[in-house]
């Protein structure tokens, strides 16, 4: 997918904005817990003195930076619970789910354990509602979701704070699991059924068992989810859409919603993978040598008030943020995919190529932002801004 084939620097400043910098703190892992064979639930403490740093929205997430036989991994996992509406609790919650192959989430689920310490960035991300937060949302305001697998992690949490908001509100959740015993948060999942049982409108799908009701067995083609929004979840009574898990089912489901008119600013999703195989996560920056006389392009990058430049080898096809992370190591990122959008700076001079774009929305394209990740310089200077 590229939504952005060549981005060019944005010609006007854009509106101030306020922008809390991710930034790690060391937490400490206050308890464990076994959600499935292949799942578990990580609880940090947050110290009171760091409180305000881990305010966080539902739907977001934060990323954890570790090191592994010899290797800093960086990882991003969604919080699991919406935040408190009150005084804060003093701890964050986020859903591990074992992957395929995956390095971390393999380390975690056989070595975590309470007392352990672990670098957690501060919340980042923009799977969160936005009609929830329009004036006189409070009223009676419909949310439905589909998720998949570990897509369920943000998606409890946006679904606590619906139900939350008013006696009105209503959420309806289509989740698919290939068995009952690979489902995360089952538990808490009934738990809120029971407490909204009239407005929580909860679709189990399993497409490995099968089910009493034939529509909720099976894999969830385009054939069943044309079944499941003409019966079960009529997309005109839906204010607000949310679509969680694997690349495929996602946009099966955008297609689906986009063919019945819903509009693309109803729609909020996210990844937690493309699906498809790539380069490796960048860490450090992978070392680039230009060679005399070779022709080179000047990447310049703002970062919390400072400016740096880095020549990089035009035959390399290197990443602005894998050139801004080989002269400074804070640079912001988390996925490296394309996936996460915290490596987004507003493109100020030059042009680039977007390779992949998984998480910039049409408008934040049209205001000059990019994926430093993604972003392969194309013309012999460029400038981004990561403060804007």
């Amino acid at each position: 997918m590229r939504a952005a084939p060549e981005a060019t620097a944005a010609s006007s400043p854009l509106p101030s904005q306020s922008k809390r910098r991710g930034a790690f703190h060391t937490l400490t892992v206050s308890a464990v817990r076994q959600l499935t064979p292949d799942a578990i639930e990580v609880v940090f403490a947050v110290p009171t003195e760091l409180a305000h740093a881990y305010d966080y929205e539902p739907g977001q997430y934060i990323a954890i930076r570790t090191k592994i036989d010899g290797d800093v991994l960086r990882r991003s996992f969604s919080i699991c619970q919406a935040p408190a509406s009150g005084e804060p609790t003093g701890e964050l919650k986020v859903g591990i789910k074992r992957d395929l192959g995956g390095v971390f989430s393999t380390w975690a689920l056989e070595n975590l354990h309470a007392g352990m310490t672990l670098e957690v960035m501060s919340p980042e991300g923009r799977f969160t509602s936005r009609v929830t937060s329009e004036p006189g949302a409070a009223g009676a305001v419909h949310c439905a979701a589909i998720a998949a697998g570990s897509g369920i992690t943000p998606v409890i949490a946006l679904a606590q704070s619906v139900l939350a908001a008013s006696p009105t509100t209503r959420f309806s959740l289509v989740y698919s699991n290939r068995t009952a015993m690979d489902t995360m948060f089952v538990d808490e999942l009934a738990d809120l059924k029971d407490r909204y049982p009239s407005r929580l409108a909860l679709y189990h799908v399993l497409t490995r068992e099968r089910r009493s009701s034939e529509l909720l067995s099976g894999r969830l083609d385009a054939g069943k989810l044309n079944r499941i929004l003409d019966d079960l979840v009529p997309v005109d009574d839906v204010d607000e859409w949310f679509l969680c898990g694997p690349f495929e089912l996602v946009q099966l489901c955008r297609d689906a919603l986009g063919a019945r008119g819903v509009p693309a600013d109803r729609i909020r999703y996210e990844l937690f993978t493309t699906g498809e195989p790539g380069s490796p996560t960048p860490q450090r920056g992978r070392p680039i040598v230009v060679d005399p006389g070779e022709k080179t392009c000047t990447i310049s990058f703002r970062l919390d008030g400072t400016t740096s430049t880095v020549t990089s080898a035009e035959h390399s096809q290197e990443s602005i943020l894998n050139a801004a992370l080989r002269v400074r190591g804070d640079v912001p990122f988390a996925c490296a995919g394309g996936v996460c959008g915290t490596c987004r700076a507003v493109l100020r001079e030059g042009t680039v190529d977007m390779v992949e774009n998984y998480a910039l929305e049409q408008e934040e394209l049209d205001r000059g932002y990019v994926l430093t990740c993604q972003s392969i310089p194309t013309s012999e200077k460029v400038m981004v801004d990561y403060d804007a």
